[in-house]
């Protein structure tokens, strides 16, 4: 069983990418690439464009107000104990409205083996929409303010309800505002994020959603730094915090330092250290995290 579901997983990821690819494809006369390089971020592990792990407020793609653009993503982090995969695609519309889809599969491993697990994954699916309402990355004072939503599905929740998760579906909406500071940073361009989210989301949706410690929505806040030595490389950190809502196991905050890759608009690589802290009881969950990310 284990063989042909893990068999079963990686032909439904190869059929999300090749789905992605064939419909971004089919639409060059619409595809855009007006704004400049790396102003569409990298793609987000629940399939927005931002960072590694904080949605920013850039739309997918690089189409300008009369142009469309799109991208699709594989990312891959392996913590030791865990893994997780996430495949999906986003597409962005006259730099205003962001549309995207990503399917997440975490390897429960070392948990699998100590507990004896019925299963050695947990699956979960990502609808998200993103809409710009006001500022400009680049251009003015204001920064580019965006409202967005992640409504996420558990497919395999029979191990998280067991240990206290109320939900196997939820929605996250949040708020992000984002500025890039050409020169910001002793000559070199900076870019800052901030994000603000309301969840009652278990390890980002992982676990579930809600639990014995707290059922409600929780108010935390998320950030983003980088800087560009050059137009084509980006240095930063990011931070997100975590509820706290099962009582088996404490959540803490995730963080990463990252180094992105934008060799074109077409192709962008982030390679990042992540720090995701106590994991389902298991601590020091630390590893690579690998993305890349193709636009149209």
């Amino acid at each position: 069983m284990r063989r042909r579901g893990s068999l079963a997983c990686r032909r439904c990821c190869l059929a999300v990418w090749a789905l992605c690819l064939a419909t971004l494809a089919a639409l060059p006369a619409l595809a855009g690439d007006g704004r400049l390089l790396a102003t569409g971020g990298a793609t987000q592990a629940e399939g927005a464009a931002g960072g590694g792990i904080v949605p920013w407020a850039v739309i997918a793609g690089y189409g300008t107000r009369e142009q469309h653009g799109g991208t699709a993503f594989r990312t891959h982090l392996d913590t030791g104990d865990y893994s997780l995969d996430s495949v999906g695609a986003a597409y962005g519309f006259g730099n205003r409205l962001e549309l995207s889809l990503a399917r997440q599969r975490i390897g429960l491993g070392t948990l699998q083996r100590q507990l004896a697990l019925p299963v050695d994954h947990f699956r979960q699916d990502v609808i998200g929409a993103k809409l710009r309402l006001a500022g400009d990355l680049v251009y003015g004072a204001m920064p580019q303010v965006s409202l967005g939503v992640q409504h996420k599905r558990h497919r395999d929740f029979n191990v998280p309800r067991a240990v206290g998760a109320r939900e196997d579906r939820g929605t996250d909406i949040y708020i992000a505002a984002s500025k890039l500071f050409l020169g910001g940073a002793a000559g070199y361009n900076l870019l800052l994020n901030a994000t603000l989210r309301s969840t009652s989301a278990n390890q980002a949706g992982l676990l579930g959603f809600g639990g014995d410690l707290r059922g409600g929505r929780s108010l935390v806040w998320e950030g983003s730094a980088a800087v560009m030595p050059d137009p084509h490389w980006a240095l930063g950190i990011e931070y997100r915090q975590k509820p706290d809502n099962l009582g088996f196991a404490r959540e803490d905050d995730w963080r990463d330092v990252f180094a992105a890759w934008f060799p074109n608009k077409r192709i962008a690589v982030v390679a990042a250290w992540a720090d995701l802290g106590s994991v389902a009881t298991l601590d020091r969950q630390r590893g690579p995290y690998l993305s890349l990310q193709m636009s149209y």
